[in-house]
């Protein structure tokens, strides 16, 4: 079992395929797993996307200064890290949030230390707005935290099993890998994640598993060391 995690959520898992908006239930029922794997001993950090709320490379912000959506869509990721902390304190677990953009009246501000010894304490910390950066993704965001808390693994909940050889809702011949390197990634033009995420875990040899969160408990079937999805390593 993995003693310290982090766990990347986009913004659009929770929407639960509604597309814009947050889904209630289905951020219940991720904090339920977080609470258990929390009250298992596992040190649980989290990083969330704002996808379904704002994006930056979207349609919508086509003609946005890029540096303005940017920090919009950093601000929607607050939105969904308050909604996760208020379901994980509902179910008896203490919880940070904890922005890269200062925010006293709703959130810490990001803080290495202070961020591990939450972690150290059995406090689950959500990380919000990405990197508090333009022109980089939650993704990266995600690989940054996961090196700087000292991690033992990168989590990625996705809408499909794992990384597959093509778009498996587009190609049925489509084949799942079990492993993969982050240079196969690179090479095979796998976008699971954005280049400068990858490199990043591959540089500093991060291990990360993308698994789906369809299925209610695959997280801390993940966590135990159940091998579900592809795990990637450098």
């Amino acid at each position: 079992m993995y003693k310290r995690v982090l766990l990347k959520i986009s913004g659009e898992a929770l929407a639960a395929g509604r597309g814009f908006g947050i889904d209630a239930i289905f951020v219940s029922r991720v904090a339920e797993e977080i609470v258990e794997l929390a009250k298992s001993g596992c040190q649980v950090a989290v990083v969330v996307g704002g996808g379904n709320f704002f994006r930056g490379v979207a349609e919508q912000a086509i003609h946005m200064d890029r540096v303005a959506a940017d920090h919009m869509g950093m601000l929607s990721t607050v939105i969904n890290a308050i909604a996760m902390q208020d379901a994980i304190e509902k179910l008896g677990v203490q919880c940070r949030v904890m922005s890269a953009i200062e925010m006293h009246e709703v959130a810490e501000p990001y803080i290495r230390r202070r961020a591990i010894r939450h972690l150290e304490k059995n406090r689950v910390v959500v990380f919000a707005a990405g990197t508090g950066n333009p022109y980089f993704s939650t993704d990266t965001a995600a690989a940054l935290r996961a090196m700087e808390i000292r991690a033992d693994v990168l989590l990625k909940a996705t809408s499909v099993e794992g990384i597959y050889t093509a778009d498996p809702k587009k190609d049925p011949e489509a084949t799942m890998f079990s492993s993969i390197t982050y240079m196969e990634m690179i090479q095979k033009n796998l976008r699971v994640m954005d280049t400068s995420a990858v490199s990043l875990c591959n540089d500093n040899n991060m291990p990360m598993v993308i698994f789906s969160m369809r299925e209610q408990g695959n997280i801390v079937r993940v966590v135990g060391g159940e091998k579900l999805g592809t795990l990637v390593t450098s």
